[in-house]
């Protein structure tokens, strides 16, 4: 009898104890799954981290681009203006230097170079006239545009020196055209348009004669179609 319920207990026992491993194992199971969930879980969490940095970062790059540009952008319209105070007082004075030095102040003086000119290339200035307008009126550097329409004679080498010494005079000549008139015994006849500037005169030079129409304003056989000087406008 004695052995008979040894056996029995040993076998309840043995029971229990399988069904304590059996309640383990399955514990053990649900804690490495959910280890495992959680694992994936982390997993998920750090790439989605990892897109949303990277994201980040392109648009930083972007934006520090952007701001690259526009500071280049901005570096590039600031250098025409660096020193403009200067530039703009260096071209006052080239302005009032190029009135001052190349621009005549009455017809005599204009008159007087066409004619000094013309006599020292052995060139006759059958006829000279005048037209004028004003230019820039009411302002500091107002002028008066003088059109000239002169008919020279001579030979053909000295008409085109006399030509580019126009051009080239330190009294500012704008030839306008050349029309060739005739050609006779080695004589070229030609009418120059050219057109200058007048300023006003600037301390003693008021005092000197300018009134237009005489034999003094004109080259020597050149007339005049205007009977009076304009008044010309321009810095004092």
């Amino acid at each position: 009898m004695t052995t008979v319920a040894e056996k029995k207990r040993s076998a309840v026992a043995a029971r229990q104890w399988a069904e304590k491993a059996r309640k383990l194992g399955t514990l053990l199971n649900l804690h490495i799954a959910g280890v495992a969930v959680l694992g994936l879980v982390n997993l998920y969490l750090l790439a989605h981290m990892a897109f949303a940095w990277r994201a980040a970062t392109s648009d930083d790059a972007a934006a520090l681009a952007d701001q690259t540009i526009a500071m280049k952008t901005a570096e590039i319209a600031r250098q025409p203006l660096e020193g403009l105070d200067e530039k703009l007082a260096q071209a006052t004075k080239d302005s009032d230097k190029f009135y001052k030095q190349r621009l005549p102040f009455s017809i005599a003086e204009m008159a007087g170079e066409m004619g000094a000119l013309a006599k020292k290339q052995g060139v006759k200035l059958t006829r000279v006239q005048y037209a004028y307008s004003s230019v820039m009126d009411g302002t500091a550097g107002a002028l008066t545009e003088a059109r000239i329409d002169a008919s020279l004679s001579g030979d053909y080498r000295p008409l085109v020196v006399l030509i580019n010494s126009l051009e080239r005079d330190k009294m500012f000549f704008l030839i306008r055209g050349v029309t060739l008139t005739g050609q006779q015994s080695g004589t070229v006849g030609l009418r120059l348009a050219m057109t200058t500037y007048l300023r006003s005169p600037v301390g003693t030079e008021g005092s000197e004669k300018s009134v237009a129409g005489t034999s003094t304003d004109a080259p020597e056989g050149a007339t005049d179609s205007n009977a009076t000087s304009p008044s010309a406008g321009g810095r004092r």
